[in-house]
């Protein structure tokens, strides 16, 4: 928890969609005096697309007027990777065994969901975060080993759908 003046921001992980007044929410907001249900709800609502995934959220709460704002967070990159792929996780031998093949329109998907946060300076940058996922992941792209598809992105083949 992080005092801001008046404010503290409660910082958690939870399930897309699932959040409840039990640990880790309600703990940290009981003491605070604030409808925590209200809280909860919000949560719910904001993750509601993430069902499955862990996501970040930041709660950030004024002590004296009790008023609240609920920041959501992007889930991992291998999470999304898992959720458009239709796989519960990556391949145990990701250099061996390929567990499911996405398409690169899925792919830019992620990258553009996740630009906000990255290092990333261009959406082709960040695809190329997202192939690397799918390298460690064991996850081909367009039917290619991503390792391949890497290549094929920095030869520039796929420069037209990256504009």
């Amino acid at each position: 928890m992080i005092v801001l003046g008046e404010k503290k921001v409660i910082s958690a992980l939870v399930s897309g969609g699932e959040a409840t007044a039990g640990p880790p929410l309600g703990p940290a907001l009981g003491p605070l005096g604030v409808n925590v249900l209200a809280i909860v709800n919000e949560i719910n609502k904001a993750t509601a697309d993430f069902k499955g995934m862990r996501v970040p959220v930041k709660v950030e709460v004024d002590q004296e007027t009790k008023q609240f704002s609920v920041n959501v967070g992007t889930p991992t990159t291998s999470a999304l990777i898992a959720k458009e792929a239709g796989i519960p996780k990556g391949s145990a031998k990701p250099n061996l065994e390929f567990v499911a093949d996405l398409p690169f329109d899925k792919v830019v998907g992620i990258a553009r969901s996740k630009i906000s946060g990255s290092y990333a300076k261009s959406l082709r940058s960040a695809v190329k975060e997202v192939v690397g996922s799918c390298v460690s992941m064991g996850v081909k792209v367009e039917g290619t080993d991503p390792r391949e598809f890497m290549k094929q992105i920095e030869g520039g083949k796929w420069d037209a759908k990256l504009k």
